[in-house]
């Protein structure tokens, strides 16, 4: 029997939020998830996450046994090369990665919808669907009320805010929290892998994971996200009889639709793009995308023509400004809510399981005697503050991430264009620098601090 028995109430099904509700559940503590979204299918459609090991010890650590190798099995087939190219399809760069033999210290790539559903499973009792949290309320008694769209609420001990960037939780409890956009937008495509797409691709961009330093500003990032099941959902030939057991028996597919597929984004300064970039959906936002690359190779552009009109999405890029600490209380928060940050590597994702991973170990040593529920909260923060906040700075650090980059300026842009395609093409020639380049890439894997 738990020493202080508490129920915990989670804003948000996403990544973050379902990771430390499989943790609590785990470890004995009453929890319940309340989730916007109607049904398990919506949200986000088909595109990739990057897992590194933060993540992967974190979902290991959370979740249960099973549903961990499930995960593991249901990952896209990892990029045997990271390539650098042109929008002319011209190669700067390419690098071969190593095989992943380690598997708790890899980068996998899973499609969003695979791995919502894989959190979701076996959590039909947690999650409460078609909540849309709109305020919350902190009584006297130390208990704290969640409020609904629908008009019911949800009363217990703590309450986690995983409710993403536009975080209504954060907005009442941290009101001073800013988020700013980072200048930025993304289009982000989704094209199904078939025997016309395929075509357009060589064998290296096939297996590889390509970065495009596009003239004029324009960057964008290929990706192949092949998985061990066919277009029916069944297992592949010559996957292990492990994996293909879990995916047989994995009841998540029933509500997944993803198949093999091409993911495409294209990114660039804001001013780029049509000032209702963000109200465009669809075949309308798929011509703004081939507008922008009318200097780009017709392979490429064929695979833009070619995307899934539903699933192409514009992403206004934006991160959250660095806040002082709090005074610690029934409220608290995870990912996105507090440290919204640019996406590029999974850092985003990364964080969020980190976040979930360490709250779970802090509530389990409350619920257990070892320390006060607020105690328990204020290790949490004082430990996910520095970190989350270092990620955000790093994620602003990537190659075009910032509307401020010198890849967008008029004229210093062509320069650092130059220097960035230069900087790739010498470090692969030159075993020595390719060498060292490969290794920093290898030791960033498994780096928390």
């Amino acid at each position: 029997m738990a020493a202080n028995p508490f129920d915990v109430i989670i804003i948000g099904a996403g990544t973050g939020g379902m990771c430390l509700a499989h943790g609590l559940r785990r470890a004995g503590v009453r929890v319940a998830v309340y989730e916007r979204y109607r049904t398990r299918r919506d949200g986000l459609h088909g595109y990739r996450l990057g897992i590194g090991p933060t993540g992967i010890r974190a979902l290991r650590e959370c979740l249960p046994p099973e549903l961990f190798a499930t995960f593991m099995a249901t990952c896209a087939r990892s990029p045997r090369y990271f390539n650098i190219l042109t929008e002319k399809l011209r190669q700067t760069a390419s690098f071969e990665l190593q095989p992943d033999t380690d598997p708790m210290n890899s980068d996998l790539a899973v499609s969003r919808m695979t791995l919502r559903q894989v959190l979701l499973t076996g959590m039909e009792d947690v999650v409460h669907f078609d909540k849309t949290c709109t305020r919350y309320e902190q009584h006297d008694d130390d208990t704290v009320t969640a409020y609904f769209a629908d008009g019911t609420s949800a009363t217990g001990n703590l309450l986690v805010a995983a409710d993403g960037t536009h975080s209504v939780i954060r907005r009442q409890y941290l009101p001073h929290a800013r988020i700013k956009d980072a200048g930025s937008i993304n289009i982000a495509t989704k094209i199904p892998l078939t025997d016309q797409t395929r075509a357009l691709l060589t064998d290296q961009l096939m297996d590889g994971i390509s970065l495009i330093f596009g003239a004029g500003g324009l960057m964008g990032v290929l990706h192949v996200m092949r998985f061990d099941w066919d277009q029916d959902g069944r297992p592949r030939p010559g996957i292990g009889s492990t994996e293909a057991e879990l995916i047989e028996q994995w009841p998540g597919l029933l509500y997944d639709n993803t198949r093999d597929y091409i993911n495409l984004i294209i990114w660039s300064a804001q001013h780029r793009f049509p000032a209702d970039i963000m109200t465009k959906r669809g075949q309308e936002l798929v011509r703004v995308a081939l507008d922008l690359t009318r200097n780009w190779h017709p392979n490429l552009r064929e695979l833009l023509a070619r995307s899934d009109p539903g699933s192409c999405i514009p992403v206004k890029v934006a991160t959250s400004e660095p806040i002082d600490p709090w005074k610690s209380s029934n409220v608290t928060l995870i990912g996105d809510a507090i440290h919204t940050m640019t996406p590029g590597r999974g850092v985003g994702a990364n964080t969020a399981l980190r976040d979930a991973a360490l709250l779970c170990r802090q509530l389990t040593a409350a619920e257990r005697g070892g320390k006060t529920l607020l105690n328990a909260v204020g290790d949490y923060e004082a430990e996910m503050l520095p970190y989350g906040f270092a990620r955000v700075a790093d994620s602003l650090a990537n190659n075009g991430t910032s509307g401020d980059d010198p890849l967008y300026k008029p004229i210093i842009g062509r320069f650092a264009l130059m220097a960035a395609r230069g900087y790739f093409g010498v470090t692969s020639r030159i075993p020595s620098l390719r060498r060292k380049f490969l290794t920093e890439i290898y030791a960033r894997r498994g780096a928390e601090s």
